[in-house]
């Protein structure tokens, strides 16, 4: 092997380890695509996870998303035999979903994390730790970027492998909690990031443009003619002249030339580059791979989120948005947390009520209509308010004010007599005007 190969092989081998040492992920492992979680684009940047973040649409669509869905109650709850569903509160499992699934993060913290982990790479992954009689005691969140999926060819089972800080830890499959995103396979979760790469390249290629424009002092598509060749004496000279123009700073200023020199423009301006249009496009695109409406993460230029289409966005955002991760979290519950004995009898649900707690006048209007029709008691829906209970509320009422149109006006007539166990009916007073003609 020639010195230069050797050096090659010599210099491979150091950034190999370097990226191993602070990733977890070694130049030739297969999971460097999904550390990633992007790629080249059309405008020539890289897109990664890190890099997209910095975009102020992806920060606000996954902001959003993950700490609304991480606002939502997720209850346990258990199957009863008269056909309805009451609170599992004496399951271990409960208290971890709705309350701290590990000792270092509430509920909030969990949820949050582990969407936005299926909103950037996909898949969200949580080591289960339990007891020694298997009851679940903990969930552990993991770095989709350090995990790797596999299936054993002999049992078929999945055999999860994660990295890092130089050590490698293989998880059995039921000791993983998997929600998975938007699939082809249904082993492993598409990366948002990744699928949108040329989009998000795009976007940051507009934004450094911009960036760089203030930065020259938005003299970018300009330049400075001389008369005549320049020395390095005098070209030294002409560029410490030109610093006194350069950064947003020093932007409106306007430059003395002497010796016949010219301002010629060069290319097209920031308008004919419709740079701000181009900057506005790409928000709606990047909300588009989120499934969020701008105008929920700030973009009032074409709609407005006051007035009566309030409540009408709420019910687009919790249908289209976050039913769909919502019902992927729940089911991978079932799937990952439960026992074959719990998963007859038990499920886990999000209160999805929640959203309407800052429109009082709807969230009057529904409680007064289920509590009048028979839906919930007032027991039920005073608990949402977190009330105590009140004597009698747990009884389901319905109206009983509709009568034939033909019955109206006529005054109702109470039953006279009253069954006396072990005796004849007994007589009961009578209103006025109601008894035997022959009385009066």
């Amino acid at each position: 092997m020639s010195m230069r190969s050797r050096f090659k092989a010599m210099l491979y081998k150091s950034a190999s380890a370097i990226a191993y040492a602070v990733t977890g992920v070694s130049l030739t492992d297969l999971r460097l695509g999904a550390f990633l979680a992007g790629g080249g684009s059309y405008a020539g940047k890289t897109v990664t996870v890190d890099t997209a973040m910095q975009l102020d649409t992806v920060w606000a669509c996954v902001r959003l998303l993950s700490e609304i869905i991480a606002t939502l109650p997720l209850n346990l709850y258990r199957q009863q035999g008269n056909g309805r569903a009451a609170l599992a509160r004496d399951h271990p499992l409960f208290r971890i979903l709705h309350d701290m699934p590990n000792a270092d993060m509430t509920a909030m913290e969990f949820w949050s994390c582990m969407v936005a982990s299926l909103l950037l790479w996909g898949n969200a992954y949580g080591q289960i730790e339990r007891r020694s009689d298997g009851a679940i005691i903990a969930i552990s969140p993991l770095r989709p970027d350090r995990m790797t999926v596999r299936r054993d060819p002999v049992s078929g089972s999945l055999i999860y492998t994660y990295s890092w800080q130089q050590k490698v830890l293989v998880i059995d499959e039921a000791d993983i909690f998997h929600v998975k995103g938007f699939s082809l396979d249904g082993i492993m979760g598409i990366s948002p990031i990744s699928a949108a790469r040329h989009s998000l390249g795009a976007a940051i290629a507009a934004e450094e443009t911009a960036g760089r424009m203030y930065a020259n002092g938005m003299l970018s598509q300009s330049y400075i003619k001389s008369p005549d060749w320049l020395d390095d004496a005098q070209v030294i000279r002409a560029k410490e002249i030109l610093k006194d123009y350069s950064g947003a700073i020093n932007a409106g200023k306007t430059p003395l030339l002497e010796g016949g020199w010219t301002v010629e423009s060069i290319g097209l301006n920031p308008s004919d580059l419709q740079l701000l249009q181009a900057r506005g496009f790409n928000v709606e695109t990047i909300c588009r791979w989120f499934g969020v409406q701008p105008v929920m993460i700030g973009r009032m230029e074409k709609s407005t989120a006051w007035g009566s289409g309030l409540e009408q966005m709420n019910l687009w955002f919790l249908t289209y948005a976050l039913q769909p991760w919502l019902v992927r979290i729940e089911q991978a519950i079932w799937r990952c947390l439960l026992s074959a004995v719990d998963k007859q009898t038990l499920y886990a649900k999000h209160n999805v009520k929640a959203l309407l707690r800052a429109d009082s006048a709807a969230r009057a209007q529904l409680n007064t209509s289920e509590a009048t029709n028979g839906v919930r008691t007032r027991n039920e829906i005073r608990a949402d308010d977190d009330l105590p209970p009140l004597p009698g509320g747990d009884v389901l009422t319905v109206q009983a004010q509709m009568i034939p149109l033909v019955d109206v006006g006529k005054a109702a007539v109470q039953p006279t007599l009253k069954p006396v166990p072990g005796g004849p009916p007994q007589q009961l007073p009578q209103p006025a005007g109601i008894g035997d003609p022959d009385d009066d």
